[in-house]
């Protein structure tokens, strides 16, 4: 299985393609038979459905070549060989018998840019031809000389399967009866540019391990799903106004066996699920999981777009791992790559000897940030390819939504160029029309086929729209991760509390473009690797000032509007950054300090979900309100949210260690005031300078509200009030 180009060589072997198979004798009545045995004797035509034996193949050479007529015989008829070699015999069924089969819509549709279920289409799917099942091989390769399907089912032999060109369609396609499941395959290509070159299927629902590039053939049993209710649930719900707090992970180092290996969905399952569902998080995301290659990519450079990493088991463990977080109410997100693919020699590059799944044009085909090559969003045959896979996704394993890496670099023709390596669109600017037309028929098509799916975008830049309506000039997606917000905190954790009060403004400021787009708050992987630090090393001081300083962070995040999203390890506090060659620090969970913190954010979901003003109105100004945003001098923050009902909860946030005693706050309400949640709370590891005994209100103004209470307010703590009842 070499995986570099070799120059043109003849592959043909002395009998021609046309002249496999049964055909009509050229000249005279009567039929032909020819067929490739290498090392066979003796090769016999028999009936296939009688088992009787018509005749007997001359041997032409020592090739393994046969060919002959078949005596007394005018009209076409199944077979099957009997051949003979000198240790043994077997049956073969004949694929040069059966004629391609192209669905005459379905071509229209893949070469039109809208074909959904391409993967039904091409790849390796399993097919009955005349009441005979096999597996129908089909490739797109219109530029292709010649495509052989080489494989464990020939001995990896060049001229064992040539396959067959379709016409016009640049669809070659072979259909091979009686295979059995998880045999590996590959296309064995003459391009255009007369270079020979082993590809992967672009299709392949199933990969070998690597360091070998090969698809399988999937397995047949179709999967018996039993999440019929989420599924309801799922379509008649709105995200918008219901809680969404995401836990994101990779799946091959959350966690790891004794031997520091993967584990697999089945397994993951086991443990995951119910920490999951402890910790109170509404879905999951997983990071890119599609076949790829090189590790340290961690999945965002994958080879295969339509196979699950083998490292982490198979499509049915996949599909057993969502179906059972649907049943215990979690929904799981994933992380979709299709803003450049990788170079590597078995892949998608220069696939028939020409640009076919990249750009023409070298300035739109090269990313250079990465140097990887970038799909054709114009050409319709890609198209087709990329809806697919998000249907594949979507539809094969439910999946409840698709988070798309690196949306700018789709956006713009000069992303990361100078200005002479860019050409501007027919307009004059730099938008990519044709990327932004794909992502636009994306969400378009996913929402209107999966009833209550996410399509989350990250994205950015300003691009305006990018969560708003097609039909508001917006790209259609759901939501697009606030990377605005992610800086600005980040940034602001890392100054001292001492000096805190000059940055001030960096914790408020994604207040004025909140209700611009509907916004994830994501504190994502991308945050604590590459030596930017954990969560909890990026912040200065003594530990107890840095758990404290963390957990009152987290108490500001989940009060923001905004939905929510963690990543793996910062919800106890993670010392380390992440690496994906190993499992998360579980053993920190012996330390009351890294507990306190998990307990807190665990705590955190359960009173974010029961308690829709957190969440009702994330993308409406009548959620919110400011109490005090400039006291600086301080570092307090304090606001209100708000549900559809008027009910409100109070937050303020104190990122110094100053306690500050006989604090008056305003309440938009008068009545009796109990804490919700306190992040300086004993249980959490905190001081506990403050009680849990209720604030009644006073009729004396404060922050603009009628009505005000007196509390502590702890050191780097985050406290929650709501009104428990009327005085």
């Amino acid at each position: 299985m070499t995986l570099t180009c070799s120059p043109d060589i003849d592959h043909a072997p002395r009998l021609e393609l046309n002249q496999r198979g049964m055909k009509p004798s050229q000249g005279k009545r009567g039929l032909t038979i020819g067929c490739y045995f290498p090392g066979a004797v003796r090769v016999e035509v028999l009936h296939l459905q009688s088992g009787k034996t018509v005749c007997e193949l001359p041997k032409l050479n020592d090739a393994g070549e046969f060919f002959g007529a078949v005596g007394r015989r005018f009209k076409p008829f199944r077979y099957q060989f009997r051949v003979r070699y000198p240790e043994q015999s077997i049956e073969v069924i004949d694929p040069y018998q059966f004629a391609p089969e192209l669905d005459s819509e379905q071509q229209f549709m893949f070469a039109e840019g809208t074909l959904e279920q391409a993967y039904h289409y091409l790849g390796a799917n399993w097919h009955c031809q005349d009441g005979i099942e096999g597996v129908r091989f089909a490739l797109w390769a219109p530029n292709a000389k010649r495509v052989n399907l080489i494989g464990d089912f020939n001995h990896w032999d060049d001229d064992a399967h040539p396959m067959l060109h379709c016409g016009d369609s640049g669809i070659w396609q072979l259909f091979i009866p009686r295979l059995t499941a998880n045999q590996h395959y590959q296309f064995h290509i003459l391009g255009d540019d007369n270079l020979w070159r082993k590809k992967a299927d672009p299709y392949a629902k199933v990969m070998a391990l690597p360091p070998f590039n090969a698809g399988r053939v999937p397995a047949k049993p179709p999967y018996q799903w039993q999440d019929q209710k989420w599924l309801r649930q799922r379509g008649e719900g709105n995200s918008w106004q219901e809680p969404l707090s995401i836990y994101e992970l990779h799946a091959g180092s959350w966690k790891r066996d004794e031997h520091n290996r993967h584990l697999n969905f089945d397994q993951l399952a086991d443990s995951l699920i119910p920490y999951v569902k402890q910790m109170g998080f509404t879905h999951i995301q997983l990071m890119p999981i599609m076949a790829h290659p090189f590790t340290g990519s961690w999945g965002y450079q994958p080879i295969g777009l339509y196979s699950l990493d083998p490292r982490l088991g198979t499509q049915d463990q996949l599909k057993g791992f969502i179906d059972r977080c649907h049943q215990q109410g979690i929904g799981v997100l994933l992380d979709w790559v299709i803003a450049h693919f990788p170079k590597d020699s078995y892949g998608l590059e220069r696939f028939d000897g020409t640009a076919l799944y990249e750009h023409h044009d070298p300035s739109k085909a090269h990313h250079p940030d990465w140097d990887t090559a970038l799909f054709n969003y114009g050409r319709n045959e890609v198209r087709s390819y990329l809806l697919s896979n998000a249907f594949y996704w979507l539809k094969e394993f439910h999946f409840d939504g698709l988070r798309l890496d690196a949306v700018s670099s789709m956006l713009y023709l000069d992303y990361s160029r100078g200005p002479d390596e860019w050409q501007p669109n027919i307009d004059g600017g730099n938008e990519h029309l044709e990327a932004v037309s794909l992502l636009k028929t994306l969400n378009q098509r996913c929402h209107f086929n999966f009833p209550g799916v996410l399509m989350v975008a990250e994205e950015s830049t300003s691009w305006s729209g990018v969560s708003h309506g097609i039909e508001q000039g917006g790209l259609g997606f759901g939501y697009k991760w606030n990377m605005g917000w992610m800086n600005d905190c980040l940034r602001y954790l890392n100054q001292d509390p001492l000096y805190r009060c000059h940055h001030h403004g960096l914790m408020n400021f994604a207040m004025v473009y909140a209700y611009s787009e509907n916004f994830i708050l994501a504190i994502s992987h991308d945050e604590v690797v590459h030596g930017k630090g954990a969560m909890l090393s990026k912040i200065p001081g003594d530990p107890w000032q840095q758990f404290a300083t963390l957990r009152a962070f987290y108490g500001f995040m989940w009060a923001h509007p905004g939905k929510k999203l963690l990543f793996m390890g910062q919800e106890f506090g993670q010392w380390q950054e992440w690496h994906h060659d190993g499992q998360l620090d579980w053993p920190l969970l012996g330390f009351d300090t890294h507990q306190g913190v998990q307990r807190f954010v665990s705590e955190l979901n359960a009173l974010y979900k029961a308690t829709p003003a957190l969440y009702e109105l994330d993308h409406s100004d009548e959620g919110f309100r400011w109490l005090d945003c400039d006291d600086a001098e301080r570092s307090l923050f304090s606001f209100v949210r708000y549900d559809s009902q008027g009910n409100a909860v109070v937050a303020i946030i104190n990122m110094t260690p100053q306690v500050h005693t006989d604090f008056r706050l305003g309440v938009p309400q008068a009545g009796l005031y109990t804490t919700l949640i306190n992040s300086d709370h004993r249980r959490f590891g905190g001081s506990g300078v403050t009680s849990d005994v209720p604030h009644p209100s006073e009729a004396i103004e404060a922050h603009q509200q009628p009505h005000s209470i007196r509390i502590t307010v702890p050191p780097l703590g985050c406290v929650y009030l709501a009104r428990e009842s009327a005085l």
